[in-house]
């Protein structure tokens, strides 16, 4: 037999169940709440590469909205099985947005976005630097 310690503070199994159903219905993609994301830089750009297994290019979204890039998605998945009589339907959504503020020297009209083996790759080119002009004098 086992005993329990009496803990005089009420337990809220309301607060448990609706933590688990929000983490049932709000389970991410690939099981981490948001992609795994690489950036590098090199004199030219920023490269950033997204993991998003398990998704097409539908199903991505990418926004430039001032100086703030949103990545999301939104995928749904429903099916339906009759099988013996049985007849078993299952639905399923995943969906997650992250947020990344660009950097001032970022040309916005330039950046790319391919998708390809589940890898979103975006490429941000840079400004060119601006370099001194030397301006010539002559004579009149």
């Amino acid at each position: 037999m086992n005993l329990i310690r009496y803990s005089p503070q009420p337990v809220d199994l309301f607060d448990n169940v609706s933590r688990w159903f929000d983490d049932l219905l709000s389970e991410p993609v690939s099981g981490r709440s948001a992609p795994a994301v690489d950036l590098r830089e090199n004199d030219a750009q920023y490269l950033m590469e997204v993991e998003l297994p398990g998704l097409a290019e539908k199903d991505i979204e990418v926004k430039l909205e001032n100086n703030l890039l949103t990545i999301s998605s939104r995928k749904e998945e429903k099916t339906e099985e009759k099988k013996n009589g049985y007849l078993l339907r299952e639905r399923r959504s995943a969906h997650f947005s992250r947020s990344f503020v660009l950097p001032e020297d970022v040309e916005r009209e330039k950046i790319a976005a391919e998708f390809k083996n589940g890898i979103l790759t975006l490429t941000f080119p840079k400004v060119p630097a601006a370099q001194p002009k030397t301006i010539e004098v002559k004579a009149t």
